[in-house]
């Protein structure tokens, strides 16, 4: 399974599987199959807003992974006394085209998944993660840092990060590679593996096991529910969409 695409039917049972269930709830599944301390992405990748109404923050998809590294060439811009904006945005260009580059085969429900460790540049800023979600989508992790965070979060992408950056991508990161296993907040992530993200964090579910995680992370969603339901209604609290049934 874990060697080829999943299929579309494949990816609908798992989206079924894990909806509505809560990054705790996951962990807790993947704990009662034996991965402690595993695939839980530290803490520190953050989400860059979080919507107390609607949790529209949240997300569970599958990892489309990208891979950069910094630059090993010299910055060859146009001699100083040839240099103008016309000639560096050129330049520019041509860094976009020939060094950079960003997944292309984005798929209804995918998680980009960049791995950027420790790198000054803003890979993921506002235009390519808006593009990335109407190519479908669900959200963004990175152990970099995004720049344009304010349009991010006004255009609400859901992206999750480690640090903020200012600076753009020529001259500082070469893509890698796609498609390829990523370290990311110290936890392995291949392509199709199950993402999950809420407010509390990531977690990554390892594709093969996915099914038994989802299955053993809804019983301990329903334990919680029905008690807090029980305190709800102690605490003369009105019920509300956290409590309901998926």
């Amino acid at each position: 399974m874990a060697d080829r695409p999943l299929s579309e039917e494949e990816r609908a049972e798992l989206l079924d599987a894990f909806e509505g269930l809560r990054v705790p709830d996951v962990t807790d599944g993947m704990d009662f199959l034996g991965f402690h301390d595993v695939n839980r992405l530290d803490s520190d990748i953050e989400p860059l807003h979080r919507d107390f109404e609607e949790f529209s923050h949240r997300f569970v998809g599958f990892a489309n992974t990208v891979r950069f590294l910094p630059a090993r060439r010299p910055r060859d811009l146009p001699a100083q006394d040839e240099r103008d904006f016309e000639t560096t945005t050129e330049w520019r260009d041509e860094w976009y085209g020939d060094l950079s580059g960003e997944p292309d085969d984005i798929r209804e429900g995918d998680v980009v998944v960049v791995e950027s460790h420790e790198m000054d540049v803003g890979i993921i800023g506002s235009a390519n993660s808006l593009d990335w979600d109407g190519e479908g989508a669900v959200g963004v992790v990175t152990n970099g840092g995004p720049r344009d965070t304010d349009e991010i979060v006004k255009q609400g992408t859901p992206v999750y990060a480690k640090d903020r950056n200012k600076t753009i991508i020529p001259g500082r990161a070469e893509l890698d590679d796609t498609h390829v296993p990523v370290n990311v907040g110290g936890a392995q992530i291949r392509t199709d593996d199950v993402i999950v993200a809420d407010g509390d964090g990531v977690v990554v579910v390892p594709r093969e096991h996915a099914h038994e995680v989802a299955d053993a992370a809804r019983r301990e969603q329903a334990d919680d529910r029905e008690y807090r339901r029980q305190l709800y209604e102690k605490a003369g609290l009105e019920p509300d969409f956290t409590l309901e049934e998926d």
